[in-house]
């Protein structure tokens, strides 16, 4: 009987005062840095050596030390919904309503409106609101992009996620997940993510292969990609 394999000891690197974490997946080929608030994480092929992935992060502290700033300069708290809140929704700005004798978050033209609350209860309302009106616009765009590019029969369901480490995920059975933060964007970086996502129905990793998929689809990606990395962040929580 063979002895149990000790788990790899963590690395003690630091990145603007912030740990790095290190997650290495045996299907990753490539090294890539992650940086979100009060994050840094380093994607790393399985054996890749220690020293090398050290040598990566320690390139790439500059561009991360000034992400990380840049997020801390936007740490503010939101304000507290009220009656005349703005609510972008898909690149229009809609504005909440505090309507007595509402039951529940509807939409009447440009006006949401709710019932008057404490600002934690509003918050859930309007969340339950942006997951209601948010699926079927990304369910259409994902299908969109599932039919453009082929891949309609390998697509499964379509649903939200509200995960804090990632916009989207494509299983390895076709079902697709999308956060419904993203219906506070602009439309384009909406569908850029229902598209990267289902172009992952015909490629699973991110290879050139890949990114040519999606380039044929949205020749301006990179444009919405880079909205994302750079104000993702204010989209959620409310």
């Amino acid at each position: 009987m063979s002895a149990p394999t000790r788990p790899r000891p963590q690395p003690h690197w630091t990145v603007g005062g912030v740990p790095v974490q290190l997650r290495r997946s045996a299907r990753r080929r490539t090294l890539t840095l992650r940086v979100q608030p009060g994050t840094v994480t380093v994607y790393a092929p399985a054996h890749l050596p220690l020293a090398w992935i050290a040598d990566f992060v320690e390139a790439k502290r500059g561009w991360a030390e000034r992400h990380l700033a840049t997020y801390a300069a936007r740490a503010a708290p939101p304000l507290p919904l009220a009656d005349g809140s703005p609510l972008p929704f898909f690149g229009q700005t809609l504005t909440l309503r505090l309507t007595p004798g509402t039951r529940k978050a509807e939409r009447r033209g440009l006006d949401v409106h709710l019932p008057p609350g404490d600002p934690a209860e509003l918050a859930r309302q309007v969340e339950a609101w942006y997951r209601r009106a948010a699926l079927p616009e990304l369910r259409a765009l994902t299908e969109g992009y599932a039919d453009a590019l082929g891949a309609r029969d390998r697509l499964g369901q379509v649903r939200l996620t509200g995960a804090r480490t990632r916009w989207g995920s494509c299983s390895a059975g076709g079902d697709i997940r999308l956060h419904w933060a993203l219906s506070r964007a602009p439309r384009e970086v909406a569908a850029y993510v229902a598209l990267h996502e289902a172009a992952h129905l015909l490629v699973f990793d991110h290879s050139p292969r890949y990114w040519a998929h999606v380039a044929r689809q949205m020749p301006d990606h990179t444009r919405w990609r880079a909205w994302l990395r750079e104000h993702g962040a204010a989209l959620a929580p409310l």
